[in-house]
């Protein structure tokens, strides 16, 4: 097949056995990717002559887009400052990266207002890519990161386990405070020890207090009560500033860890400036305890756009009711319901209203599903995945879905069912704004291998086709980048210990993306998984996606409802998970079994761990 030709080529550098190809590959739907692999051929030896007319002539699609970025990148190399300006304006959909490199073209051209937009990363990206890099230094140049932000972006490194990034950005420190800065290494990498031999006079400076602030910080993350102490000695000496964003630091490994004295943290943190996650887990911390005037307040003093994502407007409503204040809980609730995910299920619960899926759409027509049929990003996508090339397929259907209407999106999806493309299928009808069709949002593929595999097992098949539409999507030989595998993303030691528990014969791990054996040993481990954890989906859930030794001790001492059980997971990946694949189970479970169903009711309350109680010790 020539484009594979030609592919193969561009990936050797051989320009005259691709060009040979490109004479061969006819009018094929992705004709144009090679003759874009023939430019960034010559853009490698330097010679860009033929891209601008290339562009020209497929301005707006994503192979034309890619180019640019390509381009746009020898540009600023070149110092070509003028022409990637006005290229980097172009760009339709410019990521960290190429927004630092067309900033870097204005500064070249005299244009300081791109500093205005540079300031906003400044506290919001934790970790720039090497092209901002310049924009950054024009910045502090120009006096627009004076040493509070410079120490205020280095905290915010320090807070997610950047301190490498972190060093760089005290670079920006004026030279007599560089000096201060010698111990840095260890305040992080053996943090009791430097608290241990710090000097008399370690509160003269700026840097010194910073560092010890640092120094708890990472003590925090092993043992936050110990960090809590070791804080206290040192009060009067840390200064107010130091010592809250200290307090905020302990505060969060401590509620991330579920330990009670979490919003007690919190509290001698006072006001001193949070992230957006330190926010988050303020109120979680508060919810674990459920203790509501808490939470009501935490939210309420959160930065307004993120006040507004639903589980925030879903917990403000919870308090208010909490506190009897049930007219302005229930404004909050109504924003929310409807909305297809956990917290807008679970407002329409809380209004009393039964979750339903919104009535079918009007049919496609014959002309909407040709329109869809004859789209050439849609038909060059087809043509990836033809080539089981996933990657560029995915990227080149999702370029071709912006702009779409509702019932445009509604076609594509369809013709991402009739070529079994599932998680297209599915991706591209959770895109519709105001015409939805659940059932294509909801496949069920693979029923008579999923559905029976689940009641062998006395498992409901909602909750299984829930998890699997989380795991993989139903794309057969999904593989993740932790080596999980197939439909229900196995991983190679779990499923050889499943089939061995199972006594299935023979088995050899080449056959983890056979459908049947992926089906069966997957339903057989949430069985295992479910026996363990009290019959629990919630915990069962967790478990499945971060282990069962984790989904047991995120437990709490108490009785504990699942949507905060869910909402407090320690892992952003798993919290996510879990949520998705319990909102999932409903709508399937509307459609198995054409009635209405309850989140609430699937969440249950979480019992506390019984002490001594039984479990499956090797599970794993």
């Amino acid at each position: 097949m020539n484009f594979t030709e030609a592919r193969e080529a561009f990936r050797k550098g051989d320009l005259p056995r691709l060009e040979l190809a490109i004479t061969q590959i006819g009018s094929h739907p992705l004709a144009v990717y090679a003759e874009n692999y023939r430019l960034r051929n010559l853009l490698a030896k330097n010679d860009a002559s033929g891209i601008p007319a290339f562009l020209d002539a497929n301005e707006g699609t994503y192979v034309a887009e890619k180019l640019r970025a390509d381009w746009l990148r020898w540009l600023v190399k070149e110092s070509h400052w003028g022409t990637a300006q006005r290229e980097a304006a172009k760009l339709l959909a410019p990521d960290t990266e190429l927004t630092c490199l067309a900033q870097q073209a204005s500064l070249n051209q005299g244009d300081n207002s791109v500093l205005t937009d540079a300031e906003s990363l400044w506290l919001s990206v934790a970790s720039l890519p090497d092209t901002c890099q310049p924009v950054l230094d024009a910045l502090v140049a120009q006096g627009r990161a004076d040493v509070d932000k410079v120490w205020a972006r280095a905290r915010l490194q320090i807070e997610l386990n950047r301190p490498q990034a972190a060093r760089r950005t005290l670079d920006y420190l004026p030279a007599n405070r560089v000096s201060e800065l010698a111990a840095f290494d260890q305040s992080y990498k053996s943090a009791m020890a430097y608290l241990a031999r710090q000097p008399a006079n370690w509160s003269a400076t700026r840097g010194g207090r910073e560092l010890t602030a640092i120094a708890l910080r990472y003590v925090a993350a092993n043992d936050p009560r110990t960090a809590a102490a070791e804080l206290e000695k040192r009060l009067p000496q840390l200064g107010e500033d130091a010592a809250a964003w200290a307090w905020s630091q302990i505060a969060l490994q401590a509620a991330r860890k579920h330990l009670p004295e979490a919003y007690g943290y919190y509290q001698h943190a006072a006001n001193t400036w949070l992230s957006e996650e330190n926010h988050q887990w303020k109120v979680r911390s508060a919810l674990r305890q459920q203790a509501w005037a808490e939470v009501r307040k935490a939210i309420l003093a959160m930065p307004p756009a993120l006040a507004e994502r639903p589980e925030w407007l879903y917990w403000l409503g919870r308090a208010e009711k909490a506190g009897g204040r049930s007219e302005e809980a229930h404004k909050l609730f109504a924003r929310i319901a409807g909305q297809a995910n956990f917290y807008g299920n679970l407002a329409a619960e809380e209004l009393g209203r039964q979750i339903t899926p919104p009535p079918s759409p009007r049919p496609l027509s014959s002309a909407e599903l040709q329109a869809a049929r004859d789209n050439p990003g849609l038909q060059r996508a087809l043509a990836f995945f033809r080539l089981d090339l996933r990657t560029e397929a995915v990227r080149e259907w999702n370029w071709a879905l912006r702009g779409m209407n509702d019932r445009q999106l509604l076609a594509a999806a369809r013709l991402a069912e009739e070529n079994k493309l599932w998680d297209r299928a599915i991706n591209t009808a959770e895109r519709t704004q105001h015409e939805h069709d659940y059932q294509l949002r909801f496949l069920a593929p693979y029923a008579d291998q999923i559905r029976p595999a689940a009641r062998q097992q006395a498992l409901d098949d909602a909750w299984v086709y829930g998890l699997m539409r989380q795991e993989s999507r139903f794309i057969g030989n999904a593989r993740s980048s932790v080596g999980a595998s197939g439909l229900m993303q196995l991983m190679p030691a779990t499923a050889k210990w499943v089939a061995r528990k199972i006594g299935l014969r023979d088995y050899n791990p080449s056959q983890v993306n056979d459908t049947d054996t992926n089906v069966l040993l997957g339903t057989s481990y949430m069985r295992m998984v479910m026996d363990d954890l009290d019959q629990h989906p919630v915990l069962a859930s967790a478990a499945y996606n971060a282990g069962p030794g984790r989904a047991r001790r995120w437990r709490a001492e108490r009785p504990l409802e699942g949507a905060i059980y869910a909402e407090t997971i320690p892992f952003s990946e798993t919290r996510d998970y879990v949520k998705k694949v319990m909102s999932n189970a409903v709508y399937y479970s509307i459609y198995f079994n054409n009635r209405p169903d309850s989140l609430k009711n699937r969440l249950g309350t979480v019992a506390p761990a019984v002490p001594g109680g039984t479990r499956a010790a090797d599970l794993p």
